[in-house]
């Protein structure tokens, strides 16, 4: 039988940033991943380019039935403390919008980085190794894993296996079976992050606008996102579907404003006032994507419209045009899923590990970090950034 002090099951951000801070501490660490390859969710993020954290960073971009959960370990690893190691491997990066950090060349970098502190701290990483088994979790006893590498004994074993989403990455429930299994509390999980499905007529009609994006504020309840919105063969997505799926339970409708920096009403006084002779399709089309202002006014029974000029177009015909523009609510058929979702949205239940160490209150040496707890971050780098963190203070203590 081997023997560790720290086993963790699961090489993805979070594992191997708690391996490697454990393995500086000198403890002999070995991060067991079922899949074939190591952070795969890393080398796919960003569109390749690893969206790694954010420099706006609060417990307001996350999602919990807890909202001060996150907050310790965000605040004693902030977004300048993996800055500082990626500076340390001279990682070329650079700021998107809204404080977005991103690799210049490719999100293996990102990986590497990690692997590089992983194997200067003397971290064992096995791949292609399933666990089949887990005994002991008594108080002070430790762990036995049946593995697909034979037995495994340590005294702290730290679950990081991520969420349900992208199941073509190797994503599965096992976390949540470890927790059920030492009888912690579950929480609801649904996929996050993820684009809107339509059916009946909304579907036709955003087929025929899909690759169509509009910068747009879109909500859900109380909770606004202003930024993009792409339409697609099943419905829409984008940056702002993407965010405000973590607010949407089925059932619910959302609501659209095409023309967020504007107002539809204004300008048409504006054309009138200055005699504008052009028909309003065609200055609409300054504003918005010709091919959405035709579809658009035409599903909305005001093809008629776009032909005429500001000044005939009449008081009735314009409240009609304020309301498809600026007050579209819609009710989306459901989501794409975790095939296709970011993160998963709740998970182990948050009072049943500690906001500081991440050891299970019930269980002495059993650890939770990352996607696996009921914590879910805004699109932006904040999933990763709760990655880093969970797993610094949970390698600070194991």
């Amino acid at each position: 039988m081997q023997t560790y002090d720290c086993v963790i099951i699961g090489a993805g951000a979070a594992g191997l940033m708690c391996a490697a801070t454990a393995g500086k501490r000198g403890r002999r660490v070995v991060v067991l991943e079922h899949a074939n390859k190591v952070g795969k969710k890393i080398l796919m993020s960003g569109g390749g380019r690893c969206n790694f954290t954010n420099y706006d960073v609060s417990a307001d971009n996350y999602l919990s039935t807890n909202p001060h959960f996150c907050k310790s370990a965000l605040a004693r690893f902030t977004p300048y403390d993996f800055l500082e190691l990626v500076n340390r491997h001279q990682l070329a990066w650079h700021e998107k919008t809204a404080g977005q950090l991103f690799c210049d060349h490719k999100s293996r970098d990102i990986l590497d980085i990690l692997l590089s502190e992983c194997a200067a701290a003397g971290v064992e990483i096995y791949t292609h190794c399933p666990v089949q088994n887990i005994a002991g979790g008594a108080a002070g006893e430790g762990f036995t894993l049946a593995t697909g590498r034979g037995s495994i004994s340590c005294q702290s074993l730290v679950v990081a296996t991520g969420g349900l989403s992208i199941p073509t990455l190797g994503a599965t429930g096992f976390g949540y079976q470890v927790a059920q299994q030492f009888g912690l509390k579950l929480n609801e999980r649904s996929a996050a992050l993820v684009p809107f499905t339509f059916t009946g007529k909304l579907l036709p009609l955003a087929q025929s606008l899909a690759g169509v994006a509009v910068p747009v504020t879109l909500s859900c309840g109380s909770q606004t996102f202003k930024e993009a919105l792409l339409f697609t063969h099943r419905g829409i997505s984008g940056p702002a579907v993407l965010q405000i799926s973590n607010y949407w339970y089925p059932g619910q409708e959302v609501r659209v404003d095409f023309l967020p920096d504007r107002n539809i009403r204004s300008e048409c006084e504006y054309w009138r006032g200055a005699g504008e002779k052009a028909q309003l399709g065609n200055l609409l089309a300054r504003l918005l994507p010709r091919r959405f202002v035709t579809a658009w006014l035409t599903f909305h029974g005001l093809e008629a419209v776009l032909e005429k000029t500001p000044a005939h177009v009449d008081k009735h015909s314009l409240e009609q045009l304020a309301e498809c523009l600026h007050q579209w609510r819609c009710l989306p058929a459901g989501t794409e899923g975790y095939r296709t979702a970011e993160v998963t949205r709740g998970g182990v239940a948050t009072e049943e590990v500690s906001s500081k160490t991440f050891v299970a209150h019930k269980v002495p040496g059993l650890y939770f970090i990352g996607e696996v707890l009921d914590v879910t971050g805004w699109l932006g780098g904040f999933n990763f950034q709760w990655a880093w963190a969970s797993g610094y203070c949970a390698g600070e203590v194991i």
